[in-house]
């Protein structure tokens, strides 16, 4: 099969970090799906494990991709919830090849149907953003997706990146008082679109805008951007009792105890726990999915993609990879097979 994958760290402007090659067709395990890849998405964690390979390279070409929307080819003999034919959506799992491939295998487990008002190059935006924005508000944050937190106020550090602006659109859903940070003119009308109550820019102190609003203190936080940069500020805004999650890792050390008198909750939002870990809740992620699906077909969750490129090979996801880096990403980017 046809599959784009990447030998070492290499820059994404080297025509050899990411290669196109042929592999051989995987073969479903128990629980499996073989899918064949009609769309993929390119989230940072695809440039993060490439720049992570080994300069020498690596034993074997590493797939890349954990996001995709594709068709059912054949199932494992303990799968009960697809069969061949079915659209699906998934983010896959970090310890698995990924979708960068003609096909490619996924637990059913973590999967869902692909929203029937969405093509599959829509569709392709939703999944890994989708399950972090929701891990994120309704399970690290503890809100309430139908509505029983309403009128709380939640600042979304980051809010025009992929999954701020899944997160954006579930929040309002949810009937929260949405603050969401963008810093260009382009991706604060972005943010405005999708939904957010309130536009501040991360680029310049956060407590004094909040305050400008007449929000001083938000009762929850969600940080997409850079959880160290704004520490100081969570501490700050953050109500007595009120709960932050961040989902990039810190690049130096933060003072948890800055939280201990207000007895705030912190936790990591990480999409990928469930599947590296197996954990027994596994199937959670399925669900999840077909939530997000019904959002979407129902008109309430509209698809974050704005760009696409075409087809899915190595020249393509190279300047798929590339724009990524550039940090300035509104949106979700595909690279799709789709016509």
């Amino acid at each position: 099969m046809r599959a784009v994958a990447a030998i070492r760290s290499l820059p994404s402007n080297d025509p050899a970090c990411l290669i196109d090659l042929e592999l051989p067709l995987p073969v479903p395990g128990e629980h499996d799906l073989l899918v064949r890849v009609a769309a993929v998405s390119v989230n940072p964690i695809d440039t993060k494990v490439r720049a992570s390979l080994p300069a020498g390279g690596n034993p074997e070409p590493r797939v890349l991709g954990w996001d995709a929307a594709g068709v059912v080819e054949a199932v494992g003999p303990a799968v009960r919830r697809f069969r061949a034919g079915d659209a699906v959506i998934f983010a896959g799992a970090l310890n698995r090849p990924g979708t960068n491939s003609e096909f490619t295998l996924v637990d059913e487990r973590i999967t869902g149907r692909k929203p029937r008002s969405f093509s599959f190059t829509e569709a392709a935006a939703l999944p890994l953003t989708g399950l972090a924005a929701w891990e994120a508000l309704f399970e690290r944050l503890g809100l309430d997706p139908d509505g029983g937190d309403a009128g709380r106020s939640l600042l979304l550090i980051g809010g025009a990146g992929g999954v701020g602006s899944i997160a954006i659109q579930l929040a309002r859903q949810a009937g929260l008082t949405v603050i969401a940070t963008a810093s260009r003119p382009e991706s604060q009308a972005w943010v405005r679109e999708l939904g957010a109550d309130f536009v501040i820019d991360h680029n310049a102190a956060l407590p004094p805008q909040l305050a400008e609003l007449g929000l001083p203190q938000v009762d929850a936080i969600a940080n997409l951007h850079d959880t160290a940069a704004y520490w100081d500020a969570m501490a700050e805004v953050i109500r007595p009792q009120g709960a932050i999650t961040a989902l990039v890792s810190c690049n130096q050390p933060v003072n948890l105890d800055q939280l201990k008198n207000k007895s705030v909750r912190f936790a990591w939002e990480f999409m990928f726990t469930r599947s590296l870990y197996g954990t027994p809740d596994l199937a959670e992620q399925g669900t999840i999915l077909e939530a997000i699906a019904t959002l979407a077909d129902s008109g309430k969750l509209r698809s974050t993609l704005t760009s696409v490129l075409r087809p899915i090979d190595a020249a393509n996801l190279r300047r798929a990879h590339a724009q990524l880096e550039t940090g300035s990403t509104i949106g979700k980017l595909v690279v799709s097979n789709e016509s």
